[in-house]
């Protein structure tokens, strides 16, 4: 047994996997809705047959026995080691019944979302939280059964110390967003509602994802889904979706948040190709990435500075009256909403916090599937104020609960955090700074590649935040940002 052969069985690992989330990007764009039962069935087949061959004696066999000759083979095997160990805790029977309750789950809720119809979908989600507490079962840990779910997305992070973040975050944004919501508007917040061609969305949003970010057609293609999200069947062949809506921002921020997930997997170096390192190293530091790219860029003051003459140019019916000052503040407007995915950077973690809460009292049985819409509506009100009308804008409105995503939500908060943290690392450099200044984010990008990206998962979460910024990670910055920005947008003192 040889790296050679290690290597070889690896890649077939990964091409089964990509071909597992081939078929589910089409499921998501393109796919008839009859054909639901049957790539439910193919899904299934796939993800049972590549659990079995990770988790597989002979695996285990040629890792151990496996003598890597250069940093990038000894990376590969450390992180194969890593996936090994936790396969080989969960049975091909439960990954395989896993996969067909979320493909099921999942239809069932694009129905229970369409009709508002939260008793319809329910009871898939009663089986997914089943699933989930047997996977922590199966899997281990040490504190809390959440831990074994996050571990998934964010490898070593902990649910007592999202707690610990939650609660900081939470004392230091509420008394900001008390200021705000007491100053009254910034703008005149009817343009993000203005007329805007559903077409010309798509392009305006695509141009300026290649022209700033540089997502180009060459290596991705993007379409539309009921919820916005990214794949990436390889470094040259990624995927985004977008929606599109009378609220002309939700189309833009989330195509350019898309495209941050999608250059960061882009920018995995060559060497990871086919291999377990072969993507971002935690859902958190993903995140990193499209909440800087859709937030800390794409509603800076420089962005739209540079890209209000191309906005007049596609959409004058938009822009008539306005410059790019008024549309900066606009589209920064401070209000809580319903809608996790149109929330403005102030209010974002507190939807974040009430899911993670959520998680875990279902998780630990205090709370019923049953009792979530009630549970959702109260939480709804204590943090934001707001009680949803239906249980599509309330609690339907995500998709990650019906894929079994359970553990993933903190990661959007702990990448909020990371993203301001990189950002003021990479502006060290008086380059960058400069170029940042004027939304040139070329020389952004090549450090962003060289510090994070190309390094795969061959670095840890923890490591790979002090290897680029030089310290833990913090919410200091991500804090200071936040009064900093607002403070100036709101007149407060």
């Amino acid at each position: 047994m040889t790296m050679t052969d290690l290597m070889r069985r690896l890649g077939q690992i990964n091409d089964l996997e990509a071909a597992a989330s081939l078929l589910s990007w089409e499921q998501e764009t393109f796919m008839p809705p009859e054909a639901a039962a049957g790539r439910g069935l193919q899904l299934t087949t796939l993800s049972g047959l590549a659990h079995e061959l990770l988790a597989d004696d002979q695996t285990g066999q040629l890792l151990a026995a496996a003598q890597p000759e250069d940093d990038t083979q000894a990376a590969v095997v450390r992180v194969a080691r890593r996936d090994y160990d936790k396969a080989t805790k969960l049975p091909t029977a439960f990954v395989e019944e896993r996969t067909r309750v979320q493909n099921e789950a999942h239809h069932a809720w694009l129905e229970a979302r369409a009709n508002s119809d939260f008793a319809a979908f329910a009871p898939y989600l009663d089986r997914l939280m089943t699933l989930a507490r047997r996977q922590a079962d199966l899997s281990g840990y040490d504190e809390h059964p959440y831990d074994a779910l996050l571990d998934d997305y964010e490898p070593g992070m902990r649910a007592s110390h999202v707690k610990a973040v939650f609660a900081d975050l939470r004392d230091r944004t509420l008394p900001l967003l008390t200021r705000i919501r007491a100053a009254g508007d910034a703008a005149d917040y009817s343009v993000l509602t203005r007329p805007f061609p559903h077409g010309a969305q798509k392009a305006f949003a695509w141009q300026v994802a290649g022209e700033a970010f540089g997502l180009r057609d060459q290596f991705a293609r993007q379409d539309e889904s009921a919820h916005p999200f990214q794949s990436s069947f390889s470094r040259s062949d990624i995927r985004i979706t977008t929606r599109v809506e009378d609220y002309w921002p939700a189309c833009c921020f989330g195509t350019w948040h898309e495209t941050g997930h999608a250059m960061y997997e882009r920018g995995v170096a060559e060497r990871w190709a086919r291999t377990p390192v072969s993507s971002g190293t935690s859902l958190g530091v993903h995140e990193s990435q499209s909440r800087m790219f859709e937030n800390l860029l794409g509603r800076s003051r420089p962005f739209w500075e540079r890209y209000f003459p191309q906005l007049q140019a596609v959409a004058p019916e938009v822009t008539e009256g306005l410059d790019a000052e008024t549309l900066y503040r606009a589209v920064n407007r401070v209000n809580p909403s319903l809608i996790r995915v149109e929330a403005d950077e102030v209010t974002y973690n507190f939807h974040v916090m009430l899911r993670f809460e959520l998680e875990l009292a279902l998780l630990e049985g205090s709370l019923t599937v049953a009792e979530l819409p009630d549970a959702w509506n109260a939480k709804m009100q204590e943090y934001l104020g707001l009680t949803p009308p239906d249980d599509a804008r309330g609690v339907l409105q995500d998709i990650h609960w019906s894929a079994g995503l359970i553990g993933y939500f903190p990661t959007y908060t702990l990448g909020n955090l990371l993203s301001v943290q990189l950002l003021e690392a990479a502006r060290r450099s008086p380059e960058i700074a400069a170029a940042t200044d004027r939304a040139d984010y070329g020389p952004l990008r090549d450090w962003l590649a060289d510090q994070v990206h190309q390094h795969g998962r061959s670095l840890t979460p923890d490591e790979l935040t002090v290897q680029a910024t030089g310290q833990p990670l913090t919410a200091d910055p991500y804090v200071a940002y936040l009064h900093r920005k607002y403070e100036d947008i709101y007149s407060l003192k």
